[in-house]
């Protein structure tokens, strides 16, 4: 959080005051690779977020990818200590040495990158990529999940967002168990950023698949966030928002539960409702 001068208008005044904001900088992500007598140095990709987990972002990212499927691949992951740059830009660079086995498809992420950056594929398309990707199938079955623990998790995933209480300019990912327990949060300015934290911690916790959790959102569900979930075989996303058109495809296909709307006494269940424990009475 950084503290900012602004002017206040409140009881028809204008007030000079200190304020905190959520701080945002750029963090790329540097790729080592190849084998040990021919490594290779790349930048992989550049991502505006909250200085913060950025081990855990980085290797988020690579897994979300389809780059890495297990922490062991990773020779070492850290901040970058080269010397010929600067010292304040070192804090903003990750540097990721792979392990010499691990092949990395360039032009498979390039196009990935670039469709994602510049929404060039229509939806059925965006469906088949990831179908043709590194996403796990989600088990059939899983424990049912209770209306009252949805309609919980809210409010305390907003007790465990402490930055956002002071500057309002934050999103969150959250992982429950199906009893509504809260194992991890992770924030940043950036949705799929906050994500990406929550699976790279996942990742070093030897957690995933998620096929036991529920991930709770802070904002929207989008087509690149249910798309993060599934690669971590998260089988419940929940959020307190709306969720697109493609985002409840995507979702429906790989048979996912997919809530938006969430609020203290009701939600919209937009695909999955098989794991929701809901009597027949209950049903109109």
């Amino acid at each position: 959080m950084q503290t900012k001068e602004i002017w206040r208008y409140e009881d028809k005044k204008l007030v000079n005051t200190p304020d905190l904001v959520a701080e945002e900088e750029p963090m790329e992500i540097r790729l080592g690779y190849g084998p040990p007598t021919d490594r290779q140095q790349s930048s992989l990709a550049v991502t505006m977020r909250t200085p913060g987990h950025d081990i855990e972002l980085a290797a988020g990212f690579l897994f979300a990818e389809g780059i890495i499927s297990d922490a062991d691949q990773l020779l070492s992951i850290k901040h970058c200590s080269d010397k010929d740059v600067e010292e304040e830009a070192r804090k903003n660079i990750i540097r990721v040495e792979l392990k010499p086995e691990v092949q990395v498809n360039w032009d498979k992420l390039q196009r990935n990158f670039f469709t994602s950056s510049s929404c060039g594929l229509c939806g059925k398309a965006s469906i088949e990529s990831v179908q043709m990707g590194a996403c796990p199938s989600l088990p059939s079955k899983s424990p049912e999940l209770l209306p009252e623990t949805i309609l919980r998790l809210p409010q305390s995933l907003q007790h465990k967002q402490l930055s956002f209480r002071y500057t309002g300019g934050l999103h969150a990912a959250a992982l429950f168990d199906f009893e509504g327990r809260l194992l991890l949060v992770r924030e940043d300015v950036g949705r799929h950023n906050a994500l990406d934290k929550l699976i790279g911690a996942a990742l070093f916790q030897k957690l995933l698949p998620l096929h036991d959790f529920i991930c709770q959102l802070s904002g929207r569900l989008s087509f690149e966030l249910v798309q993060k979930s599934l690669v971590a075989g998260i089988p419940v996303l929940l959020a307190i928002g709306a969720p697109s058109s493609l985002a409840v495809d995507l979702a429906t296909e790989f048979g996912q539960t997919l809530v938006g709307f969430v609020k203290q006494d009701r939600f919209n269940v937009y695909a999955g409702i098989e794991r929701i424990s809901i009597h027949e009475q209950h049903l109109i």
